[in-house]
């Protein structure tokens, strides 16, 4: 079996038969040949990245070990802060800010000897579908470059299918790493709220943020997410149990695993007959791997696109809050601080942003609280019983990870409500704190990539990345 590509770079780099200066090398040529077209990054970061790398080859010819990712290409998406280097989410209310700071997860995979490559295009302070609403230009899908890449990080799951980087990070509220991992054809993982440390992320909704992989295989995506994972003190929500390698298990198989395929997401309106077809493809191949499959209701999903569109924009209007022109970035003056403060935000936040924050502000208001956000909530704990009942009976779940492949740019930039339900069935899981990934798995319409997906319980990770693994030896 051939070794995942990041991990066979960081096990050459590290035994001495690979430059990781020629590695990165390599794909900073693929990018100087394609990006123009595909528009992955904000910023590219040759010089540092070179730098770098020299680094890393100079501590292996002295004997040192750099790490797991020795010398290993990676994207970080626009949010994760960086220190100073521009970190913008994609907006023009933090053009040119160079934080203080590095995010936990640059800091650990920097210590684990990978090298960033650079700053991905996102929808602006990831609020999106297709990473089209970035204030820098959108960014196009590699496998057709007249196709949205998904979002909202489009920017980190495009570098990886365009092999600019063998792995990047993005963050995924309600299917941001998994819905664009789908539709490049990537793997993409959203690890379990909490396993990931958010400090240094910019926040969108804080009890749904989280951080994980994009790979271009399950080993490579194991290998990123042991690294990453883990507890951290600087963040109150991070989980304090060590973290349990994934890639150790991987390979152990699913049999006697109890695998549920979601009534709820394959049957669900919107679902291409060709995605349906693919997890249940999927399904029968976890079958005939020795894993036991039934079709399983989770009554309370269908709720769950409604309820977050309530509670993801109430949290972003608290977090997005601090954008007021006078600690960060944009200000457009005025006479008076609360004519500077909106024409900052007016001038700042695209369209999107506008309509989420109002969305937001509106719930959060004196006599509809209680109406929207807190009816929004209940709906929330009760498919936390649903998916806690579900997994009394089943070790993991299968879903469609997009109800859809690829859409044509632009196709839904005037239907809100259409590229929403882009992830009608990747939301659920961010609303039960839980983990998923989308796998590859077969084609769909116009020969375009089809994610299926794989949900776990809270720390089920280990579980999940063994019918990972499983789907892509079947694939």
């Amino acid at each position: 079996m051939t070794e995942p590509a990041a991990v066979q770079i960081a096990r050459d780099v590290r035994a001495g038969r690979r430059r990781a200066r020629d590695v990165l090398e390599e794909h900073l040529d693929r990018i100087a040949a394609a990006e123009a077209d595909v528009h992955a990054f904000n910023l590219v970061l040759a010089d540092e990245a070179r730098a770098a790398a020299d680094a890393i080859d100079a501590r292996v010819a002295s004997g040192d070990d750099p790490g797991p990712l020795a010398g290993v290409p990676i994207a970080l998406k626009d949010n994760l802060c960086t220190r100073g280097i521009p970190t913008t989410c994609s907006s023009r209310i933090l053009e040119g800010w160079r934080p203080p700071y590095d995010a936990t997860v640059v800091e650990r995979v920097v210590a684990a000897g990978a090298v960033v490559v650079g700053k991905t295009n996102l929808d602006e302070f990831a609020m999106g579908s297709s990473t089209e609403n970035s204030a820098f230009g959108p960014t196009r899908n590699p496998r057709d470059l007249g196709r949205v890449p998904g979002g909202s990080s489009g920017g980190s799951a495009a570098a990886v299918a365009a092999g600019f980087a063998p792995l990047a990070l993005g963050s995924d509220t309600g299917g941001s790493i998994r819905q664009p991992a789908a539709l490049c054809g990537t793997v993409g993982v959203k690890p379990t709220y909490g396993a990931v440390s958010r400090y240094g992320l910019v926040a969108f909704a804080s009890s749904l943020d989280q951080i994980g992989p994009f790979a271009r295989s399950v080993g490579d995506a194991a290998l990123l997410l042991d690294v990453i994972a883990g507890p951290d003190r600087r963040d109150s929500t991070s989980s304090p149990a060590p973290h349990a390698s994934v890639d150790s298990v991987r390979h152990e198989g699913v049999g006697g695993l109890r695998i549920g395929v979601i009534d709820e997401m394959v049957d669900a309106d919107g679902v291409e007959p060709e995605v349906r077809d693919a997890v249940m493809r999927a399904a029968a191949a976890l079958e005939d791997a020795g894993a036991a499959v039934e079709r399983v209701s989770v009554p309370s999903v269908v709720y769950g696109l409604s309820a977050y569109y309530l509670i993801a924009p109430a949290e972003a209007s608290s977090n997005l809050a601090r954008y007021d022109g006078v600690r960060y970035g944009l200000r457009v003056d005025a006479d008076e601080v609360a004519t500077m403060n909106a024409r900052t935000r007016d001038a700042g936040f695209g369209p999107e942003v506008k309509r989420r924050i109002m969305l937001g502000t509106y719930a959060l208001s004196a006599g509809y609280y209680d109406a929207y956000y807190g009816k929004a909530q209940r709906v929330r704990t009760l498919i936390i019983r649903d998916f806690a009942r579900a997994y009394e009976r089943f070790d993991a779940l299968l879903a469609p990870t997009s109800p859809t492949v690829a859409f044509e740019i632009g196709a839904k930039s005037d239907d809100p409500l259409a590229m929403y339900l882009s992830d009608v069935c990747t939301i659920p899981t961010n609303l039960a704190g839980h983990a998923a990934a989308s796998v590859p798995f077969g084609v769909g319409r116009d020969s375009l990539p089809v994610g299926v997906q794989v949900l776990v319980d809270a720390a089920g990770e280990r579980t999940m990345f063994r019918v990972m693994q499983a789907l892509e030896e079947r694939a």
